[in-house]
């Protein structure tokens, strides 16, 4: 039997450092006239609308974006901020926290008054609520909007749909292993969220999800994530991309936004970064791992690329300029 290893795939790896983990799968049944804002605190939430049709408007740092109608098969993932669902557009909203019970996540509105056309429909969604590592998921989050639509007339809708029938069985089953399987269908609902938006919408820009779909220089970036520890020369990469060295540093720098060595020394810190946060691993431990002779070389480099030294960092001194540095890895 031939085992072959799955190519390095450069999402795969920051979607392994951002750590999903399930926080809850919830219900959602609404008639009549009804509107429910959410403000879920550093959450992406993957929601989908199993019957009827409602609004969605969402509220970010800028402003408040136009609504969207959703119908039955639709889904949405709202990658940061607060948003609205609503019966029909402005309606005055109550908070969520008003129509869901703690203890199972189930919700519901009957508005039996209501005297709007459409108000005996019945509105069902079925969701869940992921947290991300927040500094390593500004790597990918920074790049998305802030909403994520997958009509039921893509092909990733049915797939997102049964994963959140899964997980809802899963979370509420609460069998053995159950935890481990409803972080990895969230997973699994995120990756076809993303293929969707990137086939729609490739990213623009210079940064490291654009330029991952960019045949040469995705598969350069690959080559370094699938050994991040090597001593990698301009003239290596070069080849592998299949250019001269001048033509692939300048195609590299306008597409990813760094140079490929300072990309290659950026995720390399990125990844010392996170083990230095999550465990208590000696940092000569980590520099060794990580290709460097020297701890001195390896927290120059550090200090260079983070702001703190290793130390500091672990100790929590100096974290939030570190993460905001340890963003500009690939733009």
């Amino acid at each position: 039997m031939i085992v072959q290893n799955a190519p390095a795939d450069v999402l795969s790896d920051v979607l392994r450092l951002m750590q999903a983990q399930t926080l809850c799968s919830a219900r959602l049944v609404a008639r009549g006239d009804w509107s429910i804002r959410f403000r879920p605190p550093n959450t992406i939430k993957f929601n989908v609308v199993t019957a009827g049709t409602c609004w969605i408007q969402a509220e970010g740092p800028v402003g408040i974006e136009a609504p969207q109608r959703l119908d039955a098969g639709d889904c949405f993932v709202v990658v940061r901020g607060g948003f609205v669902l609503a019966s029909a557009p402005n309606l005055s909203p109550i908070p969520a926290e008003e129509v869901f019970r703690p203890s199972d996540g189930e919700g519901r509105v009957d508005a039996a008054n209501s005297m709007s056309d459409g108000a005996d429909e019945e509105v069902r969604f079925l969701g869940g609520s992921v947290r991300f590592d927040r500094m390593d998921g500004g790597l990918l989050f920074d790049l998305l909007p802030q909403l994520l639509m997958i009509r039921k007339a893509t092909p990733a809708a049915a797939p997102v749909g049964w994963l959140l029938e899964q997980l809802d069985r899963e979370w509420r089953g609460g069998t053995a292993g159950s935890q481990l399987a409803c972080n990895d269908l969230l997973r699994l609902m995120f990756i076809h969220a993303l293929r969707t938006h990137l086939g729609e919408h490739p990213p623009q820009g210079a940064n490291w999800l654009a330029a991952s779909l960019d045949p040469s220089i995705g598969r350069v970036l690959g080559a370094i994530h699938a050994d991040p520890c090597r001593d990698w020369t301009l003239g290596e990469l070069a080849g592998i991309a299949g250019r001269s060295r001048s033509s692939f540093a300048a195609a590299f720098r306008e597409r990813v936004g760094v140079p490929p060595i300072d990309y290659l020394l950026r995720w390399r810190m990125r990844l010392a970064a996170t083990r230095l946060r999550r465990g208590q691993e000696p940092v000569s431990a980590i520099a060794a791992s990580l290709g460097y002779l020297s701890d001195s070389a390896f927290s120059a480099t550090f200090r260079r690329i983070m702001g703190v030294s290793p130390a500091r960092y672990r100790a929590g001194a100096g974290r939030e300029a570190g993460s905001d540095r340890a963003s500009t890895v690939g733009g």
